[in-house]
């Protein structure tokens, strides 16, 4: 693993760096809900997620006894290369896989893959394990049937902030502490999403719940995204560093003047990072 200042921050043109950083330092901070009436609200005043074209397909998938709804993109023009399984954002309670609608028909067109987006059950409606639950299942459908449904065998998982928790594979600004042992963790401990999602269990080190525990041997060559003004970036090192110490291939990319969830913002660097990310992605599912 790269552990270099000079590899672990992304090279981005200085004119990205200042106009992120004046980006940042004119929009007002922002912060989740705190009980459950504020995200109720939240989510009744939530803009609609931008429209794909052509559409998502939208289906019921199953696997291990569970049945979890998939909205399904396959490139407009030739065949998939190989699958990726997105997995939405949102701190497990809110968003769904249609906020992702544009970022993954662009993907499919572009890379020329399919891409598999997951309707997690989100809390506090459905605190953990219905969202692990629910990925897992996704995911061991696409084991079964990629090759007949998609045509390939090649698969890919990745996702952004909560999303990036429930995947280990291409990775974006996760948090990977939910039990408030690291300083990261610590950090957001008296967060409500965190209540909301895992405040009825007691042991939250739990690899299901904190990947930084877990065991990660044997894992998937790996890329973990997150900006150097994320209050989650020290997770994003100790991820890094497990996965580096059990022997697999992860590279880190650190983003300068970049807070949580910059991939989502309408800067340059945004659009630089999401660029580094389509190259990795598809070198590995290119790969003979």
């Amino acid at each position: 693993m790269r552990f270099a200042l000079d590899d672990l921050s992304a090279d981005v043109p200085a004119e990205q760096v200042d106009e992120a950083r004046s980006f940042y330092n004119s929009r007002p901070a922002g912060r989740g809900p705190s009980t459950l009436e504020e995200l109720r609200d939240m989510r009744a005043r939530r803009s609609g997620p931008s429209p794909a074209d052509p559409p998502a397909i939208e289906e019921m998938v199953e696997a291990a006894g569970a049945r979890v709804p998939v909205r399904i993109f396959t490139p407009t023009d030739g065949r998939a290369r190989g699958v990726y399984l997105d997995i939405h954002g949102g701190g497990f309670y809110m968003d769904s896989a249609a906020r992702d609608d544009a970022r993954n028909r662009e993907l499919a067109d572009a890379l020329h893959i399919a891409v598999v987006s997951v309707d997690y059950r989100l809390a506090p409606e459905h605190p953990w394990p219905a969202a692990p639950d629910d990925c897992e299942a996704a995911a061991l459908w696409l084991v079964g049937h990629a090759d007949a449904r998609f045509g390939s065998s090649r698969l890919a998982i990745g996702g952004r902030s909560a999303g990036a928790t429930l995947a280990l594979a291409t990775l974006q600004f996760g948090t990977y502490d939910l039990s408030a042992q690291t300083p990261a963790g610590r950090r957001i401990a008296d967060e409500y999403f965190i209540q909301a999602y895992v405040g009825h269990v007691e042991d939250r080190t739990t690899p299901d719940i904190s990947p930084v525990y877990g065991d990660l041997h044997g894992l998937p060559p790996a890329l973990l995204v997150v900006g150097c003004n994320d209050v989650l970036l020290e997770d994003n090192f100790a991820m890094a560093g497990r996965l580096s110490a059990t022997g697999n291939d992860v590279e880190l990319r650190i983003y300068p003047e970049s807070p949580h969830g910059f991939t989502g913002h309408p800067t340059a660097m945004a659009r630089t990072a999401l660029t580094g990310i389509d190259s990795w992605l598809l070198e590995r599912l290119a790969q003979p």
